[in-house]
């Protein structure tokens, strides 16, 4: 196996700045635009802290969306303009490795679903009007489709890279070179299937993250839950490949306003220099999950923030965001 860069640091990791996608296009937010901007603002605020040294860049598409930025945000947050289709920079921005250089990997629309002008090199220029070094890779790759806990281990899911809509008759073997090759995972905990309804395909960032180098959290579900089988099926695979898995509440069944169940999970926070920030939902666990990450980030504080109109565009916190890891 050719070896590989050292991998991207853990996002508990100390960073220097994170970007954050700002809604910018009124016909893909319709009525949801403003409240979608407001939680998206609440949530550059909770990661903004003075003394964290963690930067906070909301990226807008426009001038229009980022005179709105500014307005709503004030100080806490810089203002970028870069091109994009949608806010979802998780997945759209460059990797920065462990070797501190921006890994821009091929971005193809989820698996050709939305294909929107902008987002298939957003992540390039996002990375230049930075500063960072920038390394093209020939395959996809979303960021939201992978988690690694910094010392090589990485999670991610069948479901997603092994779909055929991203790098047809790509071998698990071969991803797994890949990993190893272009961000430096040597190992690979592969999960089944994610979440009921995700667009993504199974993004892992929606069902495990870890939590510690090592630990993993998956969510425990109630008897009504969508993804019962989901949670306790990756819960199993972790613990037989050796992980230690931890236990956090799922906010269940929820529904959109048609009546179908959307891809709400409490994994979608976000880990910042100074605050943990959990999306919530209106839902009886909400309380409940904000204990339990309070219990596994004791050195952070926890924020819990409503993620409702963001989540109509088919993400939360970690979906809109992607850290720029502070240079060893």
């Amino acid at each position: 196996m050719t070896k590989g860069p050292p991998p991207p640091p853990p996002e508990w990791a100390r960073h220097s700045a994170v970007w954050i996608g700002f809604p910018s296009h009124p016909e893909l937010w319709g009525r949801d635009l403003d409240s979608a901007r407001r939680e998206v603002t609440d949530f550059a605020e909770a990661v903004h802290a003075d003394g964290a040294g963690e930067k906070v860049i909301l990226v807008t598409a426009d001038t229009e969306a980022a005179t709105a930025a500014h307005i709503m945000a004030g100080d806490i947050a810089d203002v970028a303009i870069e091109t994009f289709g949608d806010i979802w920079l998780r997945d759209t921005a460059a990797i920065v490795g462990g070797d501190g250089k921006a890994h821009d990997f091929g971005f193809n629309g989820w698996g050709g679903k939305y294909d929107l002008p902008g987002d298939d090199d957003v992540g390039a220029r996002l990375a230049q009007q930075h500063g960072l070094t920038v390394v093209e890779h020939d395959w996809v790759l979303e960021g939201g489709a992978i988690d690694g806990d910094g010392t090589g281990l990485a999670v991610t899911t069948r479901q997603c890279l092994l779909n055929r809509n991203r790098n047809p008759g790509m071998s698990e073997a071969e991803v797994e070179d890949r990993l190893h090759r272009d961000l430096g995972y040597d190992r690979v905990l592969w999960l089944g299937d994610g979440l009921v309804g995700d667009h993504t395909d199974g993004h892992v960032d929606n069902l495990a993250r870890f939590v510690g180098e090592n630990r993993l959290a998956v969510p425990e579900p109630d008897d009504n839950d969508p993804n019962w089988h989901v949670y306790q099926s990756a819960a199993r695979t972790a613990e037989i490949f050796g992980v230690e898995v931890v236990r956090v509440p799922s906010p269940g069944r929820v529904l959109n306003k048609g009546a179908e169940v959307v891809p709400a999970s409490y994994m979608n926070f976000y880990i910042g220099n100074a605050a943990v920030v959990v999306p919530l939902y209106g839902q009886r666990a909400d309380h409940r999950a904000v204990a339990a990450f309070e219990a596994l980030f004791p050195e952070h504080q926890v924020v819990g923030l409503r993620a409702d109109h963001i989540l109509t565009g088919g993400g939360s916190f970690h979906c809109i965001s992607q850290q720029i890891p502070r240079r060893r």
